[in-house]
């Protein structure tokens, strides 16, 4: 240690111009670098400490006897540097299989990277392309991988990800974890959003245009308390209480899901249930039948597009289509939408006007007619919108996978997924800590 401390500063005197000065950017990196080699040579020394001999023969599988074999080394990437780790290897004759006990007490099995390493990936990884993470992990951490490993370790760890937050859920299910606090007010929110993916994924699926669809749907839930209102009496979310849910899924699977999510936020415990969602079917149905009872609010601002398709397209004068539209907007707002049905029967009997638009979205008002309840939601305190839904679209699946020139398999998709939504619902410090005590 002493060496290297002695080769940085020999290095900065020969560098050093004549008038005392140098560039300050490149001995931060150099001196950066041989810390690390510091590091990294006090932590090979800690971890080979011990070279994990547990005896001349462990239990293997079965009641089987795995014997000792022999020390092997093994090149291990740390945020430090590389270092070599030497381990006990046990072989299982009868299970003709052999480990290394250290491996599982290090987290490295079947891995040349060590946990706090892999960690920094996964979270480049959940944000920023792959081919841009790499070249982040070296400027940053002094690691240098390739933009394929990055790829490799953030699906690897997103997958992990899932399975711990449904090994969560499941417990939740099963009752073996219960929250402490009780909330006045639960929401419940759920949308879909299409994710480019390859072409396999979409072999006998069509688009809306009846052409071959580029997209599949990816279905997003999230979880989010409120306990007050503000000065004006608008509802106001509690802080960071939002949690997220998604993948590329059935509505069954994803109903499961978001069911497990709501019971580990404690639903059980919540005063009032709010379920928020748009016109479409499967959002109702998953309303229905996980959360029966809960008050179901179509979001206003969905329901105003619906109003204005009509007016757009019935009415050429653009005077003429602010003021219907206008007249709408204050009809719903009062939740008054007997008279949005009468205005759009009314104007779908004059000639010239589209019918059919007309009929479907009457029968879109006639269906939701007590999800539209907006005067007595507000009155109430309720949130009538889905802005944590909208923004939880844009930041949890479209801000990493939509961007240009991506297509994702189904897997490899729902592994990013599973990464960002343990980010921003503030569950990754969970899910690291689930690992260091394992």
């Amino acid at each position: 240690m002493q060496k290297e401390i002695e080769r940085i500063v020999s290095q900065y005197s020969k560098e050093k111009a004549s008038d005392g000065s140098f560039d300050l950017e490149s001995f931060e990196m150099s001196i950066r670098s041989g810390m690390h080699g510091i590091g990294g040579k006090m932590l090979e020394t800690l971890l080979n400490a011990n070279g994990g001999h547990c005896g001349a023969t462990l239990p293997g599988e079965n009641n089987h006897a795995a014997v000792f074999v022999e020390y092997r080394k093994k090149k291990l990437l740390t945020i430090l540097g590389e270092v070599t780790v030497n381990r006990a290897y046990y072989h299982d004759k009868e299970g003709h299989f052999g480990f290394c006990p250290k491996d599982e007490a290090l987290d490295i099995v079947g891995t040349r990277y060590s946990p706090g390493v892999r960690r920094l990936i996964s979270k480049v990884g959940a944000l920023r392309p792959f081919d841009l993470g790499h070249q982040d992990l070296y400027e940053l951490a002094d690691i240098r991988i390739t933009a394929k490993e990055v790829e490799r370790q953030s699906h690897s760890v997103g997958a992990q990800i899932a399975l711990f937050h449904n090994a969560q859920g499941e417990a939740a299910l099963s009752e073996k974890v219960s929250p402490i606090k009780a909330v006045p007010r639960m929401y419940i929110s759920m949308d879909g959003t299409g994710v480019p993916v390859v072409k396999r994924e979409t072999a006998d699926r069509r688009g809306k245009n009846g052409d071959q669809a580029k997209t599949r749907e990816a279905k997003l839930g999230c979880v989010f308390t409120q306990t007050g209102l503000d000065k004006d009496g608008r509802p106001i979310r509690d802080e960071q209480s939002t949690s997220y849910i998604g993948a590329i899924e059935t509505a069954d699977d994803f109903a499961k899901r978001l069911y497990q999510e709501a019971k580990r936020r404690g639903i059980e415990r919540a005063g009032e249930i709010c379920v928020i969602g748009d016109g479409a079917l499967w959002i109702w149905n998953i309303a229905d039948e996980q959360f029966h009872g809960a008050c179901q609010i179509v979001d206003l601002y969905h329901a105003r597009e619906h109003y204005w398709s009509i007016a757009k397209t019935c009415f050429k004068n653009k005077e003429e289509q602010n003021q219907w539209a206008e007249d709408r907007r204050l009809e719903l707002n009062d939740g008054n939408v007997e008279g949005v049905l009468k205005a759009i029967e009314t104007l779908a009997s004059l000639p010239g006007t589209d019918k059919d638009l007309c009929e479907r979205e009457r029968g879109y008002f006639e269906k939701n007619k007590k999800r539209m309840r907006y005067a007595d939601f507000k009155k109430r305190g309720l949130f009538v919108g889905s802005g944590v839904m909208e923004a939880g679209c844009r930041t949890v699946v479209g801000q990493r996978l939509k961007q240009s020139g991506m297509h994702w398999t189904v897997s490899g998709a729902n592994n990013i997924i599973a990464l960002r939504c343990s980010l921003l619902s503030h569950r990754w410090e969970d899910f690291w800590e689930h690992r260091a005590a394992a």
